[in-house]
């Protein structure tokens, strides 16, 4: 048993997950020794995964299950620890945390009082792997993490796990002169310096946020390179919605008072921030410079507005996270509401993998640790019931946030209010899943039964190409299965050979398709084929991960005609996978027109559907969001091009060299007919870089 010295704490560990540890396993009145744990605090986490080294035993005379585990037993410590589980390919098959490892695994030993679930679980383990840490934090942290990066399948797992939008608010920059901070909309990596305000449920939230506080601080919102080419103040500046700093319209200390003053109303201080400019424009007033008490008077109006117009206004809550949980027809849903300086910053429905025998106490604790692996803590976070386990998630989260978290279940007055409205919220989201989910359901199943499929489809591919004669031409590919559109399966391709003709739809079709299923098969084997009929399968619920969504699609669907089908059945041919997949051409109809469309497979003579076949409808949908994808990543694309500066091509000129070229002499054109002398001029060229930039010009 290993018991590293130097794990770690939850600073970054949190992702945690199911306290599923101590379902349905009886207690084992027979291990009463105490129980060792370390009275220090938490340590930092990152260093608990670079440091952790599993014990990692294995039974290799042919036992497993409980005899394993009874095996394994008599060598465990009475100390908190993680422990992992494996099956006989070496998958792994559940992460759990225990106070005591060696109480908790013994209950797995046991030959009886565990559901199915368990049971099963008990019965694949061939393997165990243990790590024993200084506290039941730091296994709760650790178990968290583990769980969102392995994916167990006997866990509940949290999905749909989409990045948030925040609002960041920029530190200030130093390059040729200052770069005043500035608020922007900000979505993935947090790379940028500065400090970051969220989250947010959407893009648009963030949109309107950003638009109000921009009346109540008048801080900047354009680029940096926007901001360092102003000579005069541009037209926010105008309809006061920005100071001007980019002119010198406001001096850098009454920014910066501008830049606390939001960071302050945005970090959950917005009484304060009111009452401060309150305060000022009654002193303005006082001293009869109406024209300055008027400005305060606008920014404490934007102020009012921001709050005003966020839906739910508590007024005893400041700064609070809810979550209420709804279980309906073997389907969990659980409804986030975001509470920040007082006002709504909306809500999500989120839809966790877990086991119907679960309770929602259950399945909200495990959610709640893994939720917090990548967002930041409130300082209150309101439930709909109690947890397992919810006082150590407290402790959790207030190590991981260097600050007190609090999570409760509110009884009465307005907190109860905002749970109950969540619950409702919860309850409706759950409603309109299932109705979705059964429609989609019935279009996947009349799929099948037009285009003669032995089963019906879980995975849909469709593919499309979008390009302006041949330049900067992309390849696209959607997704859809039984709940939607998947939309972190889509895929962009640029294409790459230098062999196609520019504007060539059927070389542009192959090369997508050759280098999608190329790594298909590479990543994920070869399936098997296309017409294995789904009756013969006995699926359970835990032979495999059924309800995991499939990498190989049983339906591509290729925007395009016989041509393109040709060259789709070709590459399929030559990969030898033509008859794992079923690939299907949509053209359109004669003049182009929806509901005219003709469809083309291997088999069978091109055919329409009747104009208002339900499954026509969808297949419509399908290739519009095809179509949509496409041309939104081929925009993208070709306005980088537009934008694409000639210096960007000249090996050793980076952005400080370029500004200061394009500084000296204006253009790319005017820096290309400058002579070496004249470019030896400008900071930061040497004479041989003077020489590198002509030659670029002039060969």
């Amino acid at each position: 048993m290993s018991d590293p010295a130097n794990q770690t704490s939850p600073k970054q560990l949190l992702s945690g997950d199911v306290k599923e540890d101590d379902i349905d396993l009886p207690v084992d009145e027979d291990l009463d020794e105490p129980i060792e744990e370390s009275n220090e605090p938490v340590r930092d986490v990152a260093a608990l995964i670079s440091a952790i080294e599993w014990d990692s035993t294995i039974v290799s005379d042919g036992t497993s299950g409980a005899d394993v585990i009874a095996a394994l037993v008599k060598r465990l410590p009475n100390k908190p620890g993680v422990y992992r589980m494996f099956n006989e390919a070496g998958d792994v098959l559940y992460v759990g945390k225990a106070h005591s490892l060696k109480k908790r695994v013994s209950n797995y030993a046991r030959g009886q009082g565990h559901n199915n679930r368990i049971a099963r679980m008990i019965r694949e383990t061939m393997k165990m792997e243990f790590v024993v840490t200084r506290t039941e934090t730091e296994a709760l942290l650790l178990e968290a993490n583990l769980i969102k990066r392995l994916r167990p399948r006997f866990n509940v797992l949290m999905r749909d796990d989409k990045s948030f939008p925040y609002i960041l608010l920029t530190a200030p920059k130093q390059t040729d002169r200052r770069l005043a901070p500035g608020i922007f909309k900000h979505r993935g990596a947090r790379s940028s310096k500065g400090d970051y305000f969220g989250p947010f449920a959407s893009a648009g939230a963030v949109g309107r946020t950003i638009n109000a506080l921009q009346r109540a601080f008048l801080l900047r919102t354009c680029t940096d390179s926007f901001y360092e080419n102003r000579t005069r103040p541009c037209l926010l500046y105008q309809i006061k919605r920005c100071s001007g700093p980019c002119t010198g319209e406001i001096s850098e200390a009454d920014y910066d008072e501008l830049v606390s003053e939001t960071k302050a109303f945005l970090s959950g201080k917005s009484q304060a921030v009111k009452t401060h400019l309150s305060d000022a424009m009654r002193e303005a007033s006082a001293d009869l410079d109406f024209e300055r008490a008027a400005v305060y008077r606008d920014r404490l109006s934007a102020l009012s507005h921001v709050q005003a117009h966020s839906g739910i206004n508590p007024q005893s809550v400041e700064e609070a996270d809810v979550f209420a949980i709804y279980q309906d027809g073997g389907v969990t849903c659980i409804q986030v509401f975001f509470f920040r300086t007082g006002q709504n910053w909306g809500n999500r429905a989120y839809y966790p993998k877990a086991d119907s025998s679960l309770s929602g106490a259950e399945v909200l604790g495990a959610f709640l640790s893994q939720f917090y692996d990548d967002k930041p803590c409130p300082a209150l976070i309101m439930l709909s019931e109690t947890v397992e386990d919810q006082e150590l998630l407290g402790v959790a989260l207030t190590a991981k946030s260097d600050r007190k978290v609090t999570i409760t279940v509110p009884q009465r007055g307005e907190k109860r209010d905002l749970v109950e409205h969540a619950l409702s919220n919860a309850r409706e989201a759950l409603g309109r899943q299932l109705a979705e989910t059964s429609s989609q359901s019935r279009l996947l199943k009349g799929v099948a039964e037009t285009f003669g499929l032995e089963k019906t489809p879980r995975r849909i591919e469709v593919y499309d190409n979008s390009h302006i004669m041949g330049t900067n031409a992309i390849g696209a590919m959607i997704v859809a299965g039984p709940e939607g559109f998947v939309k972190n399966q889509y895929r962009k391709f640029n294409i790459r050979s230098t062999e196609i003709t520019p504007g060539d739809d059927f070389g542009m079709m192959r090369e997508v398709i050759e280098r999608r299923f190329s790594r298909l098969v590479k990543e994920h084997g070869t399936p098997e084929t296309k017409d294995a009929p789904a009756e013969d399968v006995e699926i359970d619920e835990f032979d495999d991960d059924s309800d995991a969504f499939p990498a190989w699609p049983d339906i591509i669907l290729i925007d395009g005609g016989q041509g393109q089908m040709s060259a789709v059945r070709g590459i399929l041919q030559e990969m030898g996978i033509a008859d794992k997949v079923t690939a299907i051409g949509v053209a359109k109809g004669v003049d182009r027109d929806a509901g005219r469309e003709r469809f083309f497979m291997e088999g069978r003579q091109s055919f329409t559907l009747p104009p208002r076949d339900p499954v026509l409808y969808f297949l419509q949908r399908l290739r519009d969001e095809a179509h949509r994808f496409a041309i939104g990543t081929h925009r993208a694309k070709r306005k980088k091009e537009m934008v694409k500066n000639p210096l960007d091509e000249i090996a050793g000129i980076g952005p400080s060299r370029k500004r200061a070229l394009l500084h000296q002499f204006g253009t790319a054109k005017a820096v290309s007919r400058a002579a070496v002398e004249d470019l030896m001029k400008v900071d930061g060229i040497s004479e041989a870089m003077a020489i590198t930039i002509r030659d670029h010009f002039r060969t």
